[in-house]
Order: structure tokens, then sequence, then C-alpha cells
């Protein structure tokens, strides 16, 4: 087994602004040549680093900052001096997110090799590249792309296939059967294949178990966080589709599908045999009730609970979960309520006071 990447090199090599410029596509103002070497918030940042605002709330750092260099927007205009050197680039996130790419192959132990206590059931090919930790278990019939790794005390299913450049992370379980493909990431903790949440009740009231014979299939560039779950099919599959990324805690059960590029943050949950589209955006907590169709490109804001059927495009927040205006609207006219009862409170006095008066 070999291990690269010793902590000796854990730095992010030194850069200039006008080479990160060129790799981003963007332009430099100020001191082309001014090096980083490190990445940083900008309300942390000091000499050698490069930080970013892609959020205006922060905006009032960067005349402040001690960074080296700053990721901004083209059309950014800065209301006092700056010091920093800026490098202007579309989206500063998103070009954030190439720099953290670069940065990792420098942080990042790379590791190649079965390890000692690593079981590999007998007739398991261990292609070039891959990497299998101390405890990690990979059952019979397993098929591994290259470079694949899989970490101590993960569990792989008979019959699992794997991808090329997949990695699953310490205590994560792919039951039997699963398929998931080239360049996923499997979490520490995650579980895909479990069996689905089945029971049907006999007429005394008691719950028996109905087998769940299906699997999951995650197609290639899948993200599923820590501590999430996929539950197995009853039958057929539940189905991850390409690029989707679920946050730490999802919850996805038996026979859903998800649509390419959808992502959910922590704590979303969807019932079964629901249909999520692409594009979707799920905030935290979000609920998705089960056998209902969400369209391409909804926006649920976190906590909604979404009972029926959603068209595509659309923007929901609440429980029920309605169109985000409306809720924006509620939220308003809660906040006047205590307002509204005192006037309505003060006009019935006024009205008892008026009937009090003789009349002429």
């Amino acid at each position: 087994m070999e291990r690269g990447n010793s902590a000796a090199s854990r730095i992010f090599m030194q850069l200039t602004a006008q080479t990160i410029a060129e790799h981003l596509g963007g332009t430099v103002e100020g001191n082309p040549l001014a090096t980083v070497s490190s990445l940083a918030k900008i309300e942390e940042a000091g000499e050698g680093t490069l930080s970013f605002i892609a959020n205006p709330k922060y905006e009032h750092h960067i005349y402040t900052t001690g960074a080296t260099a700053v990721l901004v927007k083209r059309d950014f205009l800065p209301e006092h001096p700056v010091s920093a050197t800026l490098i202007r680039v579309d989206d500063p996130y998103t070009c954030l997110g190439t720099l953290l790419g670069l940065a990792a192959q420098f942080t990042k132990p790379v590791y190649t090799g079965i390890e000692a206590g690593a079981f590999v059931a007998d007739g398991v090919e261990v292609p070039a590249g891959c990497y299998i930790g101390a405890g990690a278990y990979v059952a019979k019939g397993v098929s591994l792309g290259e470079n694949v790794k899989i970490y101590p005390h993960a569990y792989i299913g008979d019959g699992v296939t794997i991808g090329a450049d997949s990695t699953v992370y310490p205590g994560a379980v792919v039951y039997h059967g699963c398929r998931i493909g080239a360049r996923c990431t499997i979490h520490a903790g995650a579980v895909v294949g479990a069996d689905g949440f089945g029971f049907a009740p006999d007429s005394q009231g008691h719950y028996h178990k109905i087998e769940q014979i299906g699997i999951v299939e995650i197609d290639d560039d899948v993200e599923i966080g820590a501590n999430t779950t996929v539950d197995r099919a009853t039958m057929g599959r539940t189905h991850i589709a390409r690029g989707v990324k679920l946050d730490n805690l999802v919850q996805i059960a038996h026979n859903v599908e998800v649509g390419e590029d959808t992502v959910m943050a922590a704590q979303a949950g969807v019932a079964g045999s629901t249909k999520v589209g692409a594009g979707c955006m799920f905030g935290g907590q979000v609920g998705l009730a089960g056998h209902i169709t969400i369209g391409d490109g909804v926006q649920l804001g976190a906590q909604s609970g979404v009972p029926n059927s959603i068209a595509a495009g659309r923007r929901m927040m609440g429980t029920p979960a309605v169109a985000a205006g409306t809720f924006a609207r509620a939220v308003a006219y809660q906040k006047r309520l205590a307002d509204l009862f005192a006037e309505v409170d003060r006009m019935a006095k006024e009205i008892e006071t008026l009937k009090k008066i003789p009349q002429q």
C-alpha cells in the first residue's frame, strides 16, 4: 500500500494573481504579480491568502481585509479604497470551487493498495489505483473501477458495482446488488440500499414486513452526504440521476427517482415512489409526501412540507407549501397581527362608547 501527499506538502502552491485570473478567465485589478499560497474567508484572511466575495452582505470586509487578493464579480464597484488586488470573474463562488478543487490536490492524502485487516472476497479484482482501508469489507461479486477508494470500516455488499474514481468513506454501507457510477462520493456513515419502509397490517393490526427486492442505482458524479440514507426499491430501482448532490442526513425512500443536478440540503426527506425532476433545489428539512411528482427546476424553501405534486419551475415555501410570494406576504401579515388585534380592540371600544351616546 502506498500513501502520497504527506503533511509537509499540505499547502496550496504559490500562484500569482495573474495566473489565477488566467485559469479562471478573469481580469486583474491591482498587482498582477501578487502571490498567494492559501485560501481564507474574507474576514479572517491575512497576507499571502486569496479570498472572495459572493454575498453582498460581506462586502464591508473587503475594505479592511488582510487578504493579498480577492475574487469579486466583474461589475463590483467599491465604495472605498481597497488595498487587496482584485480578480474580477463572472461568478466568484463557482470560481472558488474551481480553486478549491485545485487546492485539494495538495491537501488530501492519496492512498492506494490494500491495507492489512481489509477483507476482499475471492475473485474480486482490485484494479490499478484502488485503495481498500483496514477493516473494510468487500463481498463476493463486487466490481470495482479504476481508482476506487474504499476507506476503513466501509462495507460493500455482494454484487455491488462501483464506477471508476468513486470514493466510499469510513463506515459507509452499500448493500448487495446496488450500482454506483463513476466519480461518486459516498460520505461517512451513509447507507445505500437498506430496505425500504414497507409493512402491511393484518386484521389484528399487526404489521408484517414486505420484502424489498429491488436495488439502488446511482449514476455518475453524485455526492451522498454523511449519514444520508437511500433505500432500495420494493421492486425495480430507487434511482439517483447524474450530478445529484445530497447533503448530510437526507432520507430518500424506496422507489424514489431524483432527476439530474438536483440538490437537497440537510434533513430533507422524500417519501416512497415520489419522482423529483431535474435541476431542483430543496432547502433544509423539506419533506415530500409519497407518490407525487415534482417538476424540473422546482425550488423549495427550508422546512417546506409538500403533500401534492408541483409543476415545473415553481418556487414554494411553507407547510403546506405555497408560492414563495404568498408565503412572504403571510409572514408579513403574521408580524402585524398583534397591532391589528390592538386596533380592532380600540375600534370595538370606540363603537361601544358611541352606542352609549344618546341619539338626537
